[in-house]
């Protein structure tokens, strides 16, 4: 983080999380968290314009149109915190451009988002559940103790650059470890047991020896009562992360497997589950391309793509599915597809999701042959010619597309004079 230094004698902005993390991996960074030790809402509105405001969490959003960065003006709190000018570009709008756009000095009128969190304490009176906040505006330690795993509670200052750790991060990090801050911490809260899956595999790091005693304890005596909401969006993250914003080392199919041998999977659903002998994410890399949002070297923004992993569960009752993705797993035929028409009918206007699932759950060779060969098969002749051939409009015009189709997935090189006279000889029978 190359940041425009801030002359700021409060030293009270502060990077948390995985933004310094990402750092001192020299890893490219997602999302940036600003934390203001205090309460943020109190601090952000003296000055730019305030456009969302969160009070139960301390956190506020704030747009600023951004100025000319030389000529500061600036005054000074009784005890001696620089406070930013209204009329002059202040540090928020430094770091915001710093951060969010890369400004030249000569770009102005650009309006800038910037959200900041106050420091904040936490407890969880539900396991499991949404925590409850205790406290708005907590010393910075209260607020990094409520964090997930070590490596992810750290601090850095965006006055000085120091980096600020109470739970031996630096240390975790050095040695490719992700740990737990405190026992409770997979009771309090089972999701991070999945957002552990991804840092391991992300990072290329391991869980620490007791942190993975607390996890397999927690797998074996699973407690069903919790935020499952909160489990789909991280399965989401874990199997949909945008290969251009993670590692080349970082392989989904290898995540897959420790999400299986590891019984992560057991999260979802009580019942056993083996790895396919299929490869999923190759599976993906060929077939899920030619959608229109999954174009070569750009990342991939289709929201159902972790379906395909998780669909091996088959018991995903649990999981606040929506309609879509209800239907993609209702539409994975239970019986395995004998014939080239057959296969044809049954994917014809399916997701591709849904055929890959087949692909994994029941018949790979076929999946693949209706993908590589048959899909793109299409007839020529339609209801008009039909009409030409003298065959009055009635439902057995269906029939006869069919046995058009069924001869044409023998002979993708039929004619459209070839169809007409199938059409033809099929009506006069």
């Amino acid at each position: 983080m190359n940041i425009i230094n801030i002359n700021d004698t409060s030293n009270k902005l502060f990077y948390i999380g995985g933004v310094v993390r990402d750092e001192l991996l020299n890893k490219q960074s997602i999302d940036i968290d600003i934390t203001y030790v205090g309460n943020a809402i109190e601090y952000c509105s003296k000055f730019g314009e305030v456009i969302q405001i969160n009070p139960d969490f301390g956190t506020v959003r704030v747009k600023i149109t951004t100025n000319p960065l030389p000529n500061f003006s600036h005054s000074h709190s009784d005890n001696g915190e620089i406070l930013p000018s209204a009329q002059s570009t202040d540090r928020v709008t430094r770091i915001a451009s710093a951060l969010r756009f890369p400004l030249s000095h000569k770009e102005r009128g650009l309006n800038v988002i910037v959200d900041f969190a106050s420091t904040r304490s936490e407890s969880y009176p539900k396991k499991g559940h949404l925590p409850v906040v205790d406290k708005i505006g907590c010393s910075l330690k209260e607020d990094v103790l409520r964090r997930d795993f070590t490596i992810n509670a750290l601090a850095k200052s965006v006055t000085t650059g120091e980096i600020v750790d109470y739970v031996g991060g630096l240390k975790d990090l050095k040695n490719k470890k992700l740990r737990v801050l405190h026992d409770n911490s997979f009771i309090d809260d089972p999701t991070r047991i999945i957002r552990g899956l991804k840092f391991a595999m992300r990072f290329n790091f391991e869980l620490e020896e007791h942190t993975k005693k607390l996890q397999d304890e927690y797998l074996k005596n699973i407690n069903y009562d919790m935020s499952y909401k909160r489990i789909k969006k991280e399965l989401i993250e874990t199997f949909n992360a945008p290969l251009s914003n993670i590692t080349k080392e970082y392989k989904k199919q290898r995540t897959f497997e420790k999400f299986i041998n590891e019984k992560i999977y057991k999260l979802v659903t009580p019942n056993d589950v083996e790895i396919p002998s299929i490869n999923i994410e190759e599976l993906i890399e060929k077939y899920c391309l030619d959608i229109d949002c999954h174009v070569a070297n750009t990342p991939r923004n289709d929201e159902h793509i972790w379906l395909i992993y998780v669909g091996v569960l088959k018991d995903l009752s649990r999981l606040p599915l929506t309609k879509i993705e209800q239907k993609i797993l209702d539409d994975v035929p239970q019986n395995i597809l004998n014939s080239d028409f057959e296969l044809y009918k049954t994917f014809e206007n399916t997701k591709i999701e849904t055929i890959l699932l087949y692909a994994i759950l029941k018949d790979q060779k076929g999946a693949k042959h209706y993908l590589d060969n048959l899909r793109n098969i299409k007839i020529s002749i339609n209801g008009k010619d039909l009409q030409n051939l003298g065959i009055s409009p009635s439902p057995q015009y269906q029939e006869i597309f069919d046995e058009v189709l069924k001869a044409k997935l023998q002979n993708p090189k039929m004619t459209k004079e070839d169809e007409l006279k199938i059409a033809k000889s099929y009506s006069s029978c």
